[in-house]
């Protein structure tokens, strides 16, 4: 280490310091004649190829600075990290090679580049081809070393993964899922996964269903009232989140060039402004207006620390649309419905698809998905069973238990047997909580496979994202077993987004499924 690069660290704890401060150190050291160099990552478990990077990236210049991504921006799914920031930047500050750290609190390595201004910025082998980098972002730091004066080097020394580490050594995960991702490990699954993904990106997807107003109101409890048998609360604030078939429409429209909606509105509240900032760029609206009736709003009374939902009220008339409503909304549907890869129903049985929509497109989609929810609104009516045909069929364990009016039967029999007695389908997932997922197809039968994650921050819209992640990936016909990993991926990382704030994105959901199967 040259002596001048770092004179005021007497030990691994004073080496951390804040990116304002980094960049004082560095603006100071460069302005000495010396070259500052900058490694950022993750560094979840610190290891010999870490070591070796960072020997590397040190003979580059004269003082090393690393940064850490914070908790909060590790997109490599629940669980991870391991570490805590705090405890993995002390853990490089104690490497010799190592002359400063900082933990970086933002998104991507762009804002310790524009605050340091390193003079060279190194990162490991597995990031030089730009085709290997899920993230897409390797670009845009190299633009923004670049537009410094600096430069981006690779280094090719000894590789490990930390990810591979810490699934071979660390006990992170239960028994059953343990298994399971060793066995999907052994038959090279990474891969394969990951091909079929690819193959959507050109899909052409049209949605048809319910929009849906999901209303967060924040309030802290006060305490029973004194004259009634109900408990106060104090409101905080609110929070108003474009969901049903928007927010399915934004998971798909992550994975697929072209999304298309068909939906209704309601013409006395009918949050359009709300609906339409809400669309990704690539997904395009088409909404007819009911008259006389509100856009659904499902006001739910949430205590904001825990996340705990107290009550909810809804807003809304589910009554069946009029009969001119229905044909102006099949009319629209005939004449484009045959343009799409897929046709992905989200029927939430609040009066958009009626009979007439059910058959016709039944008897027009090229591929069917379908997802008919049981809610409170409609519970015991809104069965899978209304549908004669679905190529794919996307429920809950309940919801497929109401529809063949089973209780106890193995969901697998379920699946393979008793649903298609039904209803005409060939393949199918029955989300299951807690206890994952099962998936049949006649070619290959029926898989259990564990859940991911047991950290749940907020469950609304998690079916959603998993019906609307698989459809795809089920149309182009990918194994359901391999389906239903990546929707248990897709449900493991949307149960930790409050409501509809994001969706569930490509890059996060590929890398998490990368380093379940190092």
């Amino acid at each position: 280490m040259s002596e001048s690069a770092n004179t005021n660290a007497c030990s691994a704890r004073d080496k951390i310091k804040t990116l304002d401060q980094l960049a004082e150190l560095a603006q100071q050291a460069q302005a000495t004649g010396l070259k500052v160099v900058l490694c950022h990552g993750v560094f979840d478990l610190l290891h010999m190829g870490h070591v070796r990077h960072l020997e590397v990236a040190k003979r580059e210049g004269d003082m090393l600075i690393v940064t850490v991504s914070a908790d909060a921006f590790v997109n490599k799914g629940p669980g991870r990290p391991i570490f805590p920031d705090t405890i993995r930047a002390e853990m490089l500050a104690a490497v010799g090679y190592v002359d400063w750290v900082g933990i970086n609190h933002s998104m991507s390595a762009e804002t310790v580049l524009n605050a340091v201004k390193p003079d060279v910025y190194v990162k490991g082998s597995d990031y030089e081809n730009p085709d290997d980098d899920v993230t897409g972002k390797i670009q845009s730091e190299r633009d923004t070393i670049e537009s410094h004066g600096g430069k981006l080097v690779f280094t090719r020394d000894v590789t490990f993964s930390s990810s591979s580490l810490i699934n071979r050594y660390f006990d992170v995960y239960d028994p059953p899922l343990r298994d399971y991702l060793d066995q999907a490990r052994a038959e090279n699954a990474l891969p394969q996964i990951l091909e079929m993904i690819e193959k959507v990106k050109n899909f052409k997807v049209l949605l048809v269903g319910d929009t849906i107003i999901d209303e967060y109101q924040y309030v802290s409890t006060l305490g029973k009232s004194p004259k009634e048998n109900m408990i106060a609360t104090l409101f905080e604030n609110k929070e108003l989140f474009a969901g049903g078939v928007i927010a399915a429409a934004n998971h798909v429209a992550e994975f697929c060039a072209k999304v298309d909606i068909l939906t209704v509105l309601g013409e006395g509240d009918p949050h359009d402004s709300l609906v339409r900032q809400a669309l990704k760029p690539n997904v395009g609206l088409t909404a007819l207006y009911r008259p006389d009736a509100p856009t659904t709003r499902k006001c739910r009374f949430v205590e904001p620390n825990y996340m705990r939902k107290l009550f909810e009220v809804y807003h809304m008339d589910d009554s069946p649309a009029g009969d001119s409503m229905t044909d102006s909304f099949n009319q629209r549907l005939a004449e484009r419905i045959q343009d799409y890869d897929l046709v992905l129903v989200t029927d939430f049985g609040h009066g958009c698809i009626q009979p007439s929509t059910i058959e016709l497109m039944a008897d027009k989609a090229r591929y069917l998905a379908v997802n008919a929810q049981s809610n409170s609104a409609n519970m015991g009516f809104n069965l899978i069973t209304k549908y004669p045909r679905a190529d794919y069929i996307c429920i809950d364990a309940p919801e497929a238990r109401m529809a063949v009016r089973s209780k106890n039967e193995d969901l697998s029999l379920i699946a393979s047997d008793l649903l298609p007695r039904k209803i005409r389908n060939s393949r199918v997932i029955l989300t299951h909580g807690k206890h994952g997922c099962v998936t049949y197809q006649q070619e290959r039968g029926s898989h259990r496979i564990p859940a991911f994650t047991k950290t749940v921050v907020d469950t609304v819209g998690a079916g959603d994202a998993f019906l609307a992640i698989t459809s795809p990936l089920v149309a182009a016909g990918g194994r359901m077993d391999h389906v239903g990993f990546v929707g248990n991926a897709a449900g493991a990382i949307k149960v930790g987004i409050v409501g509809h704030r994001s969706s569930v994105e490509k890059a996060p959901l590929v890398k998490f499924i990368t380093t379940l199967l190092k």
